[in-house]
């Protein structure tokens, strides 16, 4: 396989990936090409590398940047703005954890906590949605905490530890 070909390839699973951890196809592919670029890349080299439109890119770049795995780079007499992506993947790693958990978990932890705290008016049907509501709060707290504790852990820890599991 060249280099191309290669290159496609990854950028557009990648791109299929993307879903698995919280963002849109052409998030992941924009992500992917900046990972693999070995100079920080502008808005049109993303579009015409990519294939997609000016509004698609920079909304796309924008919220990349809400996630804080993109940044702006500034390059001296360069008039353009440039991109570039984490380039550590376990650091990328914890940046995504970190902002799914921000945006999806705490949420709804928040929510299962004021649903299992609502009055007990005495009925099976409030009781079993207070056991089994409080159930899934405490379990979703408890996973959320957990990957807060690896997230936030030393890199080299988090490898080995993660690698032990596997083996």
């Amino acid at each position: 396989m060249e280099y191309q070909e290669a290159k496609e390839k990854f950028i557009s699973t990648w791109g299929s990936l993307g879903t698995l951890w919280g963002i849109n196809k052409a998030m992941a592919q924009i992500q992917s090409l900046l990972l693999i670029s070995t100079k920080p890349l502008s808005m049109e080299e993303i579009m015409e590398e990519l294939k997609i439109s000016r509004g698609n890119t920079s909304m796309n770049l924008r919220q990349l940047m809400d996630w804080g795995i993109v940044t702006k780079e500034l390059i001296p007499g360069e008039r353009k703005e440039y991109f570039t992506t984490e380039k550590d993947v376990q650091e990328l790693a914890r940046h995504i954890a970190k902002e799914r958990s921000r945006r999806e978990i705490k949420p709804v932890i928040k929510i299962l906590k004021d649903v299992s705290s609502i009055k007990d008016d005495g009925t099976d049907k409030t009781k079993e949605l207070i056991k089994r509501t409080k159930a899934l709060h405490d379990l979703a707290e408890t996973a959320d905490s957990l990957m807060n504790k690896i997230v936030n852990q030393d890199q080299n820890w988090m490898t080995k530890s993660l690698l032990k599991l596997i083996k």
